[in-house]
């Protein structure tokens, strides 16, 4: 018969309470069990004694016959001193999934764009200063180089533009 330390629900909805039983590795969860060795309340605070009461003592003993505990029981017997549990290390659980690689992907080519066109803006004010620069020699010798805005006074007027008087258009 394969026996394991493991937990066994109780409480109400949300309010979640366990005991920690050896049972029979082939009986439900919270069905038949051998032995209560101890409770978890995971409601307590984390440094509460409350929290996880264990005997150590039956744990020990269940071990030796050839109990098999689970993941979260191994815990409470290595905080306990009982039994060493092995660290883990499962490298691809933190690696992303294939949708947020691709997205990873895309936003690295729209950053390149980025960087590709910030570099040519940078690019192009450095030959606007050389044309500045070009205009305030040409402006020194006395060569005007400005044209009339659209909107001055002074320029003339295209013949689409109906130029505005003060008397109203007769109809």
């Amino acid at each position: 018969m394969a026996l394991s330390l493991r937990l066994s629900r109780g409480g109400s909805k949300k309010r979640p309470y366990y005991r920690i039983v050896v049972a029979d590795a082939r009986s439900p969860r919270d069905g038949r069990f051998i032995e209560k060795i101890g409770t978890y309340n995971p409601l307590l605070a984390k440094d509460s004694p409350e929290r996880v009461k264990l005997d150590a003592d039956r744990a020990k003993h269940w071990l030796s016959v050839g109990a098999q505990p689970t993941d979260r029981v191994l815990r409470f017997l290595d905080a306990a001193g009982v039994k060493e549990r092995p660290a883990r290390n499962n490298p691809n659980k933190g690696k992303p999934g294939e949708k947020a690689t691709e997205r990873a992907e895309e936003r690295a080519a729209k950053e390149a764009e980025r960087a590709e066109a910030a570099a040519a803006a940078s690019a192009a004010p450095a030959a606007e200063e050389v044309t500045e620069e070009a205009t305030d020699d040409a402006t020194n010798q006395g060569v005007s180089t400005e044209q009339p805005a659209e909107g001055d006074a002074g320029a003339p007027t295209g013949a689409d533009e109906p130029q505005s008087t003060d008397a109203p258009a007769e109809g």
